[in-house]
């Protein structure tokens, strides 16, 4: 392997800018890392901090594909690159944008979506029940280390996608179809409780609406259908978070490279 140092100084540069394009890329799409509670300044730095730490890994193959290359090709290289960790940032995205539409459905099951307050990750609103849910999804995404495997896979990804100077959007397509499929699937399992209550909770209360329709149905029986809402998150909460968990790592694992 050819000592990084070796390279000119122009070569260089447009090796630390490739890979750079692909992990800060990556880092700023990333759950977690994306959220706007985080200061761009701190991500752009991280970003930084581990292309640099890439570059000596990828330095070979990028000065053999770049060499004597003009600006054109240069130009087409960063932004396959970026594509590619736009690709692998989306993908596991997607997960937690699931997540929050199927706790934003939950609340809205139960009765409790109401007014909505301070999002913990984004800048818009969102109900209290699923900036819970949310909150507690990326603790664990956290806690059980997941976003060092997202990490390392991303590094890992240069053997299985070398750096090329030519984007391929229809492969990054597929990649986000796949992902956005299996996160629909896991969302509809994950809510599937809270669906099957409110289709029996809302034939119930039009049944009773239509024995007595001079009685509003509606306003005796929602603390009804808020408490029993409440219950069931109370005993299934655990259980989501679980299955989230566990679906995101066995997603992460069959992913990465």
């Amino acid at each position: 392997m050819m000592p990084l140092f070796s390279f000119p100084a122009d070569q260089w540069v447009v090796t630390a800018i490739l890979v750079f394009s692909r992990i800060g890329t990556c880092l700023m799409v990333m759950p977690g890392l994306s959220s706007a509670r985080i200061p761009a300044r701190f991500r752009l730095f991280l970003a930084i901090a581990l292309s640099l730490a890439v570059v000596p890994l990828v330095s070979s193959h990028i000065y053999r594909i770049t060499a004597d290359t003009g600006f054109a090709k240069v130009a087409a290289g960063i932004a396959a690159e970026a594509l590619v960790g736009l690709t692998i940032g989306l993908t596991m995205q997607a997960v937690f944008w699931a997540f929050q539409f199927i706790s934003n459905l939950i609340a809205m099951t139960i009765g409790y979506s109401g007014q909505p307050g301070a999002s913990v990750m984004e800048s818009r609103p969102e109900s209290g029940i699923g900036n819970l849910l949310t909150i507690g999804a990326l603790m664990l995404f956290f806690a059980s280390n997941m976003h060092l495997v997202l990490l390392r896979g991303l590094v890992s990804s240069y053997q299985l996608l070398p750096v090329s100077l030519i984007a391929q959007p229809q492969a990054a397509l597929i990649d986000l179809v796949d992902a956005l499929s299996a996160t629909f699937t896991t969302g509809l399992h994950l809510a599937a409780p809270f669906l099957l209550y409110a289709i029996l909770i809302n034939f119930a209360t039009g049944l009773i609406n239509k024995m007595t329709p001079t009685i509003p149905v509606y306003f005796i029986s929602m603390p009804f259908v808020i408490g029993g809402g409440l219950l069931l998150l109370y005993l299934l909460t655990p259980e989501i978070l679980n299955l989230f968990s566990e679906g995101m790592n066995r997603w992460i694992e069959g992913n990465m490279p």
